[in-house]
């Protein structure tokens, strides 16, 4: 395994985390699967438990723009309970969307962002996405919902540009309406 690195992250002070991306052509380029490489390195180390081994900050999921490649790749790697969910996708869609919103009671974070912004972001609980998987390099319909669907979304948004702090209501950063989903 790759030794991951926290210097691999680009930081939300950095530019680039704030470009839209374009499609991940196949076959993938060499400097790319460097960059995609780095990213399954990183998020395999935290799921392991060992980001204080590597002293790096712990995380699930990456998107490319965070290490450089402003390609529209994912890498989702976690586990809640018995589930483990690990995904490698490229060209995410997102095709169908509940009308029920979701949110994390404490708030999201990113391994993009050293400065904590305390608030809500508010998510869809469910949503339906349509991608490239690379892993089985086929096409894939990811029927999410809970941390994962939150996790997707999050991931997503780094594909356009927005970081999560971006989505935080500025007028009530804390609100929570009774009728969401706490996670």
């Amino acid at each position: 395994m790759m030794k991951p690195e926290q210097s691999w992250l680009l930081k939300d002070t950095d530019s680039n985390l704030r470009k839209p991306t374009t499609e991940l052509v196949f076959p993938i380029p060499t400097d790319e699967q460097e960059l995609i490489d780095r990213m399954i390195a990183y998020i395999d180390a935290c799921y392991h438990q060992k980001h204080k081994e590597f002293d790096i900050l712990p995380g699930i999921a990456l998107a490319g723009p965070q290490v450089g490649l402003l390609k529209k790749v994912i890498y989702i790697h976690f586990s809640r309970g018995e589930q483990e969910y690990k995904y490698l996708i490229a060209n995410p869609k997102i095709i169908a969307e509940s009308t029920v919103w979701a949110c994390i009671s404490d708030g999201e974070g990113c391994l993009s962002v050293e400065t904590n912004h305390k608030g809500i972001v508010k998510r869809k609980n469910k949503i339906i996405v349509k991608a490239y998987d690379i892993f089985g390099q086929k096409d894939i319909t990811i029927n999410a919902d809970g941390i994962l669907a939150i996790c997707l979304q999050h991931e997503m948004d780094h594909l356009n540009g927005i970081l999560y702090y971006d989505r935080i209501d500025k007028n009530n950063p804390t609100e929570i309406q009774p009728d969401w989903i706490k996670y």
